[in-house]
């Protein structure tokens, strides 16, 4: 440093990157925040019914038939109170036609969702996805290496017992 320049030069260059790591940082971290919070969002729907399935319908729906989007089929109750109507489930790869599936009744609805070990996998996959994708934003934008590889981690290991299981 010349002796005839003032100290202020550096101490503002200093203060201006700690303020835009701080920036950085923080919107990294809030980004990877709304990440893992829409994964537990999206999952809840369907894990609320299966995981808290005590004191709802639950039985098994033979799948019948299948349009775009939705399979449907009788529902057979094996709990007390439950009534046999026609029921609607989603339709996904694990879905074939002819099979049968332990179910619960969402309440209110003729909608079913699976249960069960498969059915608990199953819900909980949209935040299996968002544990990858925060994995990308905490090591690149965070430079949080070992955090990332746990959050990876984590969601290969939710995705990959999903996809096992069904």
């Amino acid at each position: 440093m010349i002796p005839a320049m003032p100290a202020t030069a550096t101490t503002s260059r200093q203060t201006s990157v700690a303020a835009l790591r701080f920036g950085r940082l923080a919107a990294m971290g809030t980004v990877t925040v709304l990440l893992l919070i829409a994964g537990v969002w999206g999952s809840w729907g369907d894990a609320q019914h299966v995981m808290l399935a005590k004191g709802r319908e639950s039985g098994t729906v033979k799948v019948t038939d299948c349009a775009e989007e939705t399979c449907s089929g009788p529902f057979t109750p094996v709990s007390a109170g439950a009534e046999a109507r026609e029921v609607v489930i989603a339709r996904t790869v694990a879905i074939r036609k002819g099979q049968s599936y332990a179910v619960v009744v969402k309440p209110g609805t003729d909608e079913v969702v699976r249960s069960g070990p498969a059915g608990i996998l199953n819900a909980w996959v949209p935040l299996g996805g968002a544990l990858l994708l925060a994995s990308v934003v905490v090591a690149g934008g965070l430079r949080l290496s070992r955090i990332a590889w746990i959050l990876a981690g984590s969601g290969l290991l939710l995705v990959t017992a999903t996809f096992m299981t069904l």
